[in-house]
């Protein structure tokens, strides 16, 4: 009897340090989003699903491209692409990125350009039009989803502080069809 009794104890021990861990895992290491919307297709698809790296940002700053997930202001999380980074200039002309006056090649808009013939992907704008600032504030950072012209995105929330930054994502792991590394 007791032998059994320490079997269940054991075997009870091993379940709570499994659910401590993986709980660990999911609250400060990687956590699952869902893409809601089309505002960064062509790149990812609404109800893809993926994994965010939280740490990714404890450890290292944002780069630019990167996609990133971030608490925004409708108490939702939106998931979009850094395109400034703190003290950049960033414009739009004739559907070039430029980044303090240097144009910038964005190759993963190539076949969303060459797809839209009736208008620019990207409309003309300079962030002092849009948002009042010159360049990115210092912790802060200006993002852009890929579907431009259909993305709530910096443009209309503002530059995004790093503190609501939740991590970066580059793995698409839902629906199986669609398993990929972006970028």
């Amino acid at each position: 009897m007791t032998r059994q009794k320490s079997e269940v104890w054991e075997w009870i021990k091993a379940l709570l340090i499994a659910v401590a861990l993986a709980a660990g895992i999911r609250y400060f290491l990687f956590a699952p989003i869902v893409v809601d919307g089309l505002s960064m297709m062509p790149t990812l698809h609404d109800e893809n699903r993926m994994v965010v790296n939280k740490l990714s940002y404890n450890i290292g700053e944002p780069e630019r491209f990167d996609i990133v997930v971030f608490h925004a202001p409708e108490q939702k999380d939106y998931i979009k692409r850094v395109i400034g980074l703190p003290g950049d200039h960033v414009e739009y002309k004739n559907d070039i990125l430029y980044i303090n006056g240097e144009p910038i090649e964005e190759e993963y808009l190539e076949g969303a350009k060459t797809e839209i013939i009736d208008a620019p992907l990207t409309y003309d704008f300079e962030i002092e039009q849009l948002l009042g600032e010159k360049t990115v504030p210092e912790g802060h950072i200006f993002v852009m989803g890929d579907n431009r012209r259909h993305s709530k995105d910096s443009r209309v929330i503002g530059f995004v502080p790093m503190e609501s930054v939740i991590g970066k994502t580059s793995a698409v792991y839902w629906p199986l069809s669609e398993i990929r590394l972006v970028e």
